[in-house]
């Protein structure tokens, strides 16, 4: 492998010669291989944003000549477009605030715009990574920035899945509107209800995890740009904030402002708390619907789709396996909650050199709970089918027929009939005619009367 030497105050480094990123960036891949893994997509793409609008409000500002904020900007186009991805090679997870994924960038962006300028990898011969790309800005204030843009983007598809979800839930409403089935409470018969009332119910609580997201988002639109360091603006141009957060605005398509107290955002990260805290109640709310399915499976009132042999003993057997997945991402997205809560309570004074472990467990929350949603809608709502038999036998086998039977059979023996149903398992129309409490034909009347009551509630 061809290399090139590269050098700074802890002494040499040998880089692949055909490496975009530098020195620093291959001290922070050494020094931090914690999840093996490079910046995801978005995170790339928030950071190069950053990159590009500080390039261009500092070209406009005089700090940079025309012919380096160009280059600069030029770079910044070709990582948004997918290029040069497989060089943001430090770790999510890293001490420093940070600053090793930063500097990834400021590297990055710097060779590539010195290629393009007539320069070779490493020299900086035409643009430098802090003198010209950092310009005006700090770790502290670009990696949250571009945290709050991969955050917005990656929420607006979570969104989109669970607006398809509750367009399944929907469908699934009118198509068995006029089936019914026993509520229940205490995991016992209650009293009847329909089929659209109860997906009626599961719709209604996505649209309100919907809404609850889009509310924790509106915290990740104040940003700290030109906060530097500590949020005091210190070594910045007072014409860069308000500038850079415009250009951010434009490059994105999204409405950013900046905050109204920059020390306050620099080190307070409770926008990132509370769209995790929306994730994590949506993340309640799946689990629930995801165990309701699994009891009504159980209880024959509803069948879930078979997708995969799920029993190596027994081949008909089809457990829910997709309801348990929806279980497991909501587990572990409640730990993720509880990092996050853990590293914003955790900021020092003016800084919170956690932001890299509140990313992290942010952007696996979201990107778990999405594809969990899609998964859940398209291997188990929108193939599940009610079994109307079933629902009907269990209503009226249910203690909530006694009601009509006590006139004629008189308490004592409607509970008898409920000992004996607990005790031997069978259904209170088969215990009623066992001891002779009313013949078949008095028995059939009231419970046809019974269904003809049940229907009207339709």
């Amino acid at each position: 492998m061809r290399v090139r030497i590269e050098k700074d105050i802890l002494g040499e480094k040998e880089l692949p010669l055909d490496a975009y990123y530098g020195i620093y960036t291959l001290r922070g891949k050494e020094n931090f291989g914690i999840t093996k893994r490079g910046l995801n997509r978005q995170m790339i793409k928030g950071l190069t944003v950053v990159k590009k609008a500080a390039a261009k409000t500092n070209m406009d500002n005089g700090f940079l000549t025309p012919k380096q904020g160009k280059a600069i900007m030029l770079a910044c186009d070709e990582i948004l477009n997918g290029r040069l991805h497989g060089q943001f090679i430090t770790d999510l997870i890293q001490g420093g605030g940070g600053i090793g994924m930063n500097m990834n960038a400021n590297e990055i962006i710097a060779n590539r715009a010195n290629e393009m300028l007539g320069g070779t990898k490493g020299n900086y011969e035409y643009v430098h990574p802090l003198d010209h790309v950092n310009f005006g800005q700090s770790s502290n204030d670009d990696i949250q920035t571009a945290g709050k843009i991969a955050a917005i983007r990656m929420s607006k598809k979570l969104l989109v899945e669970l607006k398809k979800l509750q367009n399944a839930l929907n469908d699934k409403k009118e198509e068995y509107a006029e089936i019914l089935r026993i509520g229940r409470t205490h995991l016992k018969p209650a009293s009847p209800m329909t089929f659209y009332q109860a997906f009626e119910a599961y719709s209604f609580t996505i649209q309100k995890d919907i809404k609850r997201i889009e509310s924790a988002l509106s915290g990740m639109y104040d940003l700290n740009m030109g906060a530097n360091l500590i949020g005091s603006g210190l070594k910045t141009d007072t014409k860069y904030a308000k500038k850079v957060v415009f250009y951010i605005s434009k490059y994105t398509g999204e409405d950013f402002k900046l905050a109204k107290n920059l020390i306050d955002t620099t080190y307070n990260l409770d926008g990132f708390l509370a769209l995790s805290g929306a994730i994590r109640g949506l993340a309640v709310n799946l689990s629930k619907i995801a165990n309701d399915f699994r009891l009504l499976d159980m209880l024959g009132e509803i069948s879930l789709p078979f997708i995969q042999i799920t029993s190596t003993s027994d081949p008909q057997k089809n457990n829910p396996i997709i309801p348990e997945v929806v279980n497991q991402v909501s587990f572990f997205v409640y730990g993720s909650d509880a990092t996050i809560t853990h590293a914003v309570e955790a900021s020092q004074l003016e800084y919170n050199p956690f932001q890299p472990v509140i990313l992290y467990a942010l952007f696996e929350s979201l990107t778990l709970i999405r594809r969990c949603a899609r998964t859940f809608r398209e291997s188990c709502i929108e193939g599940l089918i009610v079994n109307k038999d079933v629902c009907l036998k269990n209503i009226l086998e249910s203690h909530s027929i006694l009601a009509d039977l006590l006139p004629l059979i008189g308490y004592a023996n409607a509970c008898k009939v409920v000992s004996l149903a607990a005790t031997e398992d069978r259904g209170i129309p088969d215990i009623i005619l066992d001891l002779n409490l009313l013949d078949k034909e008095t028995l059939d009347s009231i419970i046809n009367k019974k269904i003809q009551k049940i229907d009207a509630i339709k």
